[in-house]
C-alpha cells in the first residue's frame, strides 16, 4: 500500500505548516498515474496523522487525469485509469503524459493545539 508513504510525507509537510495550530482539513491533488485508491489513501492519511495536529482533519482527495495519445488512431483524451487504453478505438498503443503530480493544495487551521506537556496533571 504505497499510499502510506505518500501520506507520511504529506502529514509531515502539513505539520510543518501548522505551526502549532490544529488542522481541520486538507485538500490534496494526486495524479492518476499514482493509482491511489480513495479509501486506502484516506485510511493511510488517518494513520499517518495520528498524534499530529492533522489528527481528525478532513481530507479532500482530488484525482487528476493523465493525457492519453493513441498511436493507432491519433486521438487525444484524458483518463484516470492507470492502465489506460484509447477510449476511441480501444488500442493499448498509447502514450500517456501528466497525471503524476502530488500536490498539497490547501490546509485549513483551527485554534492552537494545547501543549499538554507544560501543564502538570
Amino acid at each position: 500500500m504505497h499510499e502510506i508513504g505518500m501520506c507520511e510525507g504529506l502529514v509531515e509537510l502539513i505539520r510543518e505548516r501548522a505551526g502549532g495550530r490544529r488542522v481541520t482539513s486538507a485538500r490534496v491533488r494526486v495524479g492518476a498515474r499514482h493509482a491511489v485508491v480513495d479509501d486506502a489513501f484516506g485510511q493511510a492519511f488517518t494513520m499517518a496523522a495520528a498524534g499530529t495536529p492533522a489528527q481528525d482533519a478532513e481530507l479532500e482527495l482530488v484525482i487528476t487525469p493523465m493525457t492519453v495519445r493513441c498511436d493507432t488512431c491519433g486521438s487525444n483524451s484524458e483518463s484516470v485509469d492507470a492502465l489506460a487504453v484509447c477510449p476511441v478505438c480501444g488500442a493499448d498503443d498509447v502514450d500517456v503524459s501528466g497525471g503524476d503530480e502530488l500536490v498539497l493544495e490547501s490546509v485549513s487551521f483551527g485554534e492552537e493545539v494545547p501543549d499538554v506537556s507544560r501543564h502538570p496533571r
